[in-house]
């Protein structure tokens, strides 16, 4: 017989070998330790004298640009960092971790949660928990990639600006919920999944909504979206609109500076910033911080498996639960893969030369 069934996926790589992180096929998702800092931060730097303020400049912050799809975020987000000197972070999807780790290629969906994009928008109510089982994978990545943000800012200074964040992702699942494209019980675990995991986290210093209005968007999408793309529904797009507007802006406002502006308004990228610029930013919990809770902070988000455990609660929910004999042959393969099966510079099967002198 099968041994017993592991929710949500059972393990996730990290440096010292596995652990679990609590989401399906989610030995696809490897954890790694950021280029910028080879070497792990911790107490004795802080000790030695190291300290996140002393990098800060006034364009030390966290900005999300949003909107619905196909509205112009990327554009407006890079823009935005070029301007100001900050880093650009593009949106994190199903392959937000493949791109940055091993070999840098994508792999198959059984190592990526058992999801992928093309089957969601042909197939948006599959009876077998698709919809869901793709937004819990993605909303686990938006938070590893908010994670990596976090900790580029606070081991060099400079400032980040991102394509949507785990703050803003449950638009996608509200708007699933009332398209029927997800049970209820999925929005109730989603729900403690993303207040556990966001509380150990701070919020953007500023959102940046563009507001597009959905025939807009759908025009654009049939203009240049992929092929499966065009099978969008229109009112789910509208649903993603209302959960923006009646829930998210109203709720982040109270923590993050929000500046909203339509899609012809976003275009002129001089105007935005000089709104960037009257901003105060004198609200939130980032104002409240000092040395000792950065620090506190910097040692979470570097610990990628900590993260990833704050998205792992053992729930049993059937959309995103596999079976043990089926975790462990993923498990497995997936090690066999170049450049994972040890921490990253320590692969002879991806290249890396004198490992026993590391």
């Amino acid at each position: 017989g099968d041994i017993p069934s592991r929710g949500l996926g059972g393990a996730a790589k990290c440096e010292a070998g596995w652990s679990k992180c609590g989401r399906v096929g989610c030995s696809g998702l490897r954890i790694h330790t950021s280029p910028e800092q080879r070497l792990q931060y911790g107490w004795l730097a802080y000790m030695l004298g190291e300290r996140a303020s002393k990098k800060f400049t006034e364009r030390s912050k966290v900005f999300t640009v949003e909107g619905n799809l196909s509205s112009g975020k990327g554009k407006l987000a890079q823009q935005i960092a070029e301007k100001l000197g900050m880093k650009h972070f593009p949106e994190a999807d199903i392959h937000y971790q493949d791109r940055i780790s091993g070999d840098g290629q994508l792999l198959a969906e059984k190592f990526n949660g058992f999801c992928n994009l093309e089957k969601f928008y042909m197939d948006p109510k599959s009876p077998d928990g698709h919809s869901y089982r793709m937004q819990s994978w993605i909303f686990g990545n938006r938070v590893l990639q908010y994670a990596d943000a976090l900790e580029h800012l606070l081991s060099t200074g400079q400032g980040v600006v991102l394509e949507r964040s785990p703050y803003s992702d449950f638009v996608f699942l509200d708007a699933m919920l009332k398209q029927g494209y997800v049970h209820r019980r999925c929005l109730d675990h989603y729900k403690e999944v993303k207040e556990i995991s966001i509380s150990e986290l701070l919020p953007p210093h500023l959102v940046i909504y563009i507001d597009t209005p959905v025939p807009e968007v759908q025009k654009r999408i049939q203009e240049k979206g992929k092929p499966y793309e065009k099978k969008v529904s229109p009112s789910y797009l509208q649903s993603i609109e209302d959960a923006y507007k009646r829930t998210f802006l109203p709720e982040i406002s109270e923590s993050s500076e929000v500046l909203q502006y339509s899609a012809t308004a976003a275009e002129d990228v001089e105007k935005v910033i000089e709104d960037i610029e009257y901003l105060k930013f004198d609200k939130g919990p980032w104002v409240e911080q000092d040395d000792v809770s950065f620090h506190q902070l910097r040692l979470h988000v570097q610990d990628k498996s900590a993260v990833l455990d704050s998205v792992s609660i053992p729930r049993f929910i059937p959309e995103i639960t596999i079976g043990g004999s089926q975790f462990d042959k993923i498990y497995y393969e997936y090690r066999a893969l170049p450049g994972r099966k040890y921490r990253p510079g320590y692969n002879a099967d991806a290249g890396d030369k004198w490992i026993w002198l590391k």
